[in-house]
């Protein structure tokens, strides 16, 4: 693993359709956007950030994740997941991430990702 510096940030951005809405996974009726999706969008915007300093062999995985999901987002406007790294603890890395559509905070909170060998970890799982 290559350091991480703090401050880093990153930014995904996203403009979500009716098979990310709450509707779509079992919540019938409630047309916005739903929770895991918001969730996947600050995950990936924090993944990326970290990735060029994972070295060959090397993935990262979530390992914290401690968010308000203070608003709704309606599909098809676009939705920006930003994550910027406050703490790195030897491999794990500490973000402050926050998900608008437009002005409005959707989300906001903090996020923890690891980088880890991927054969450990496929072999730690595989032994159950």
């Amino acid at each position: 693993m290559k350091p991480v510096p703090l401050d880093l940030v990153n930014r995904y951005e996203i403009t979500p359709d009716t098979s990310h809405t709450a509707a779509a996974v079992g919540n019938v009726g409630v047309e916005v956007v739903g929770t895991p999706f918001l969730v996947g969008y600050f995950e990936i915007a924090a993944h990326q950030a970290i990735l060029p300093f994972c070295e060959p062999g090397e993935v990262t995985v979530g390992t914290r994740i401690e968010v308000d999901h203070l608003a709704a987002a309606l599909p098809g406007r676009k939705v920006t997941a930003d994550a910027k790294v406050v703490a790195v603890e030897g491999r794990h890395i500490l973000f402050e991430v926050e998900v608008r559509q437009g002005d409005r905070v959707l989300m906001k909170g903090r996020h923890g990702r690891a980088i880890v060998r991927l054969d450990r970890l496929l072999a730690r799982a595989a032994a159950g």
